[in-house]
């Protein structure tokens, strides 16, 4: 897949992670080569500030390291996918300030970049939490493919910043520009979202980009109901942890073990650090991980890893983080240890575990979903 990313005035050299042989994807998309080429024609001047919230995998802070801008992202996989091509386009790391979702921001800017997110949840917070660093005279564009603009990203931006307009579309992207009104009324941020689970006295909260935080959502409840019991376990990885509630009720089931909670998301290790306190306060160990899967866990570590791997990254259908994370899973299992899988059943994961894992077997199903346990 070509991975240079040519604009009018100068070109980059762009991967995405995780990196994987033969990659069909491009690390960036029509939308951000709009915003950047907008840019480069509105020529900021030097000193402005800018803000990007949500850079797929580095593209925009690339592309705007002129103004060593701060880039807000709740994933992991972003943020190393920045690093990455900062060093692979000889450009020092400090052109560009991490922030990662819940850390506060400084000072006010002259232009917030945003590209459009999957869950809208996650924008409001986002928009909610900038109120205090943008003036009148901020400039707020977002930018994103058509297809990923529904009508609710209009309707919140004008609520939160002030009126909109919308430029031409162009390879099938458009740009939304936000004018801050300095009468606009900002409510209190309603995140986290709290709820109590089903069948227990466990308080449930969850970040605004946190998959199904205001209920349990119906795989998850599937799982619960057919959770692996190993009396024996001392180390259980909750992979993909989400808001944790897996990973709670695997402590629950295996009182002499400690849980590592594992996701890219930051919001979600936040979440399942929270529920995971609240239901157990100092009673139970447990470790948090935000990271690429198990990359940063020794082989053979792990009795017991369980998995509710997402199909998408960001706003692309695909497999490529769960391949990663049954490659992990593999290296860090140990010998007699057990991978538990859940997914849609027409994702296929029995035949994709089959070529990593010696056993492979369907443990339940219904008319929707598969749990599957993988041993070495």
């Amino acid at each position: 897949m070509e991975n240079l990313l040519q604009l009018a005035s100068h070109s980059f050299q762009l991967k995405r992670l995780p990196l994987r042989a033969g990659e069909l994807l491009r690390a960036w998309d029509a939308a951000d080569e709009y915003l950047l080429e907008y840019i480069d024609e509105l020529k900021p001047a030097s000193e402005s500030r800018i803000l990007i919230f949500n850079d797929s995998f580095g593209a925009l802070a690339l592309g705007l390291n002129h103004w060593q801008p701060c880039v807000v992202s709740d994933s992991y996989l972003s943020q190393a996918s920045t690093r990455l091509n900062l060093k692979e386009n000889n450009l020092p790391e400090n052109s560009v300030t991490l922030l990662n979702s819940l850390q506060a921001l400084s000072g006010t800017f002259d232009f917030v970049m945003i590209k459009a997110p999957k869950t809208l949840a996650y924008l409001e917070d986002f928009l909610i939490r900038l109120q205090p660093f943008i003036t009148p005279n901020s400039q707020i564009i977002a930018a994103g493919m058509i297809k990923s603009l529904p009508a609710s990203v209009w309707t919140l931006l004008e609520r939160l910043i002030g009126n909109t307009t919308t430029s031409l579309a162009k390879k099938k992207a458009r740009l939304i520009f936000a004018t801050p009104n300095p009468e606009r009324v900002i409510s209190a941020n309603p995140y986290p979202v709290c709820y109590r689970l089903e069948n227990t006295q466990y308080q449930i909260c969850n970040h605004a980009n946190v998959f199904s935080r205001d209920s349990l959502d119906i795989g998850t409840r599937f799982l619960l109901a057919h959770l692996p019991q190993l009396p024996e376990a001392e180390n259980i990885a909750d992979l993909g942890c989400g808001n944790g509630v897996v990973g709670l009720m695997l402590a629950e089931k295996h009182p002499a073990a400690t849980v590592h909670f594992v996701d890219e998301s930051f919001m979600a290790v936040a979440s399942a650090q929270q529920n995971f306190t609240h239901a157990f306060a100092t009673q139970r160990q447990a470790r948090f991980s935000v990271s690429d899967g198990l990359t940063e866990f020794a082989n053979d570590s792990m009795d017991l890893i369980v998995c509710n791997p997402p199909f998408h990254q960001q706003q692309t259908v695909g497999d490529q983080i769960a391949m990663s994370m049954f490659k992990h899973a593999k290296r860090v299992l140990k010998k007699n240890g057990e991978f538990w899988v859940i997914g849609n059943r027409h994702l296929d994961y029995p035949q994709t575990l089959k070529k990593l894992f010696a056993k492979v077997t369907q443990v339940a199903s219904n008319p929707k979903f598969v749990i599957i346990k993988a041993t070495r």
